[in-house]
């Protein structure tokens, strides 16, 4: 485990923390006005390889050669001149450290860091990270990677084998009730696909996408058919061999024989893709959170009734079925901008389109 001290004077700004994979949904931006909750589980911390914050630069600012060299292959709206390795933990897990008033950036309903580090050290002052807590945005505190330094505090204990992640089966439910920050009329919450399922399959569509090799695309039925098919059956050409997509992972996760492309789990602590024993040297790995992946395998079904006999005489039911939502599903653009533009596959002749149509196919509801 490690901490996180202040590279000014040393000051411990951490609780004890262990490192995890960054979630795909760190950097999401979610509706208008959402309440979303913290990103880190107590206790953890993750670190984002590219830099963040600003000075920003616009795609024209930025040479053709340093965009790829920062592996960015398509154009953006903007680039961080920020440095990169920041580490995020959960607000909670903050120590000895102060708001910087003049850097409330935001302020729609929180802070949302967009005017660089607005916490500083408690001690010696300075600015040490981004306690990001606006609407639309996950809660967190984002840490100045030139403004910390790491120190082990005790051995980290092995990551969990797939065989125990598996065997803890905790999933990612699709559904989930979403929040507004109050208003004049009281709080307001409805019944919603879950933010880090759109997020994660704006990540997988990307690879999808370049996975097809132009070609269409189909999914097995069920959730799976709900998340992804509609967006590949529009994104994609209809006509040629369709290339088959399936789920597989360890476990009780779906088998995987016959697939071309393979919708595969990532670590939640290493954030490694799941390899197959045998992998077949065409098939293409398309990255999934664990949980989801745990989900999409071995959905837990939504008992409109009591699966076995009546309510007693006198119990009033207080744990009603969750609701489906209203709309269909649809895939984070935001996320799915970021991962495909990080895709060398980016540069073939059909997926730049696809990008510069994005706006559209948001109106489409696509996205």
């Amino acid at each position: 485990m490690f901490v996180f001290v202040c590279a000014g004077c040393g000051a411990r700004l951490t609780t004890p923390l262990s490192q995890v994979a960054l979630p795909v949904h760190a950097h999401q931006k979610y509706g208008n006005g959402i309440q979303l909750p913290v990103l880190m589980e107590s206790g953890t911390f993750a670190v984002d390889p590219e830099p963040s914050g600003p000075p920003w630069r616009t795609w024209e600012e930025i040479d053709p050669d340093e965009a790829e060299a920062r592996g960015i292959h398509a154009p953006v709206h903007a680039v961080s001149g920020g440095a990169p390795g920041a580490i995020v933990i959960a607000p909670g897990d903050a120590r000895c450290t102060v708001l910087i008033p003049e850097k409330g950036g935001g302020y729609c309903c929180g802070l949302d860091g967009a005017d660089g580090p607005n916490m500083a050290c408690e001690a010696c002052g300075l600015p040490v990270a981004s306690r990001i807590d606006d609407c639309s945005l996950w809660q967190a505190v984002w840490l100045a990677p030139n403004a910390v330094c790491r120190r082990s505090v005790s051995a980290d204990a092995a990551p969990l084998s797939w065989a125990e992640l598996t065997a803890e089966g905790k999933g990612t439910p699709p559904f989930e009730p979403i929040a507004t920050w109050g208003s004049r009329l009281g709080s307001s919450h409805w019944w919603s696909w879950s933010p880090q399922w759109e997020a994660a399959a704006g990540q997988a569509l990307a690879h999808l996408l370049v996975a097809s090799e132009g070609r269409p695309v189909t999914v097995p039925d069920g959730l799976i058919a709900e998340v992804f098919q509609r967006a590949l059956d529009a994104l994609l050409p209809a006509g040629p061999p369709a290339r088959r997509a399936v789920l597989a992972g360890p476990g009780r996760l779906a088998p995987y024989a016959n697939g071309d492309i393979l919708l595969v789990p990532a670590h939640p602590q290493t954030g490694e893709t799941w390899t197959p024993p045998d992998p077949a040297a065409s098939a293409y790995s398309v990255p999934l959170p664990f949980g989801i992946c745990l989900w999409l395998a071995s959905p837990e079904p939504y008992l409109p009734v009591p699966a076995a006999g009546g309510m007693p005489d006198g119990v009033l039911r207080d744990d009603p079925p969750a609701l489906r939502p209203r709309h269909l599903f649809r895939a984070d653009p935001g996320v799915f901008q970021h991962a495909l533009v990080r895709l060398p596959a980016v540069r073939s002749p059909w997926l730049p389109e696809i990008l510069a149509n994005l706006t559209q196919h948001m109106r489409a509801r696509l996205f």
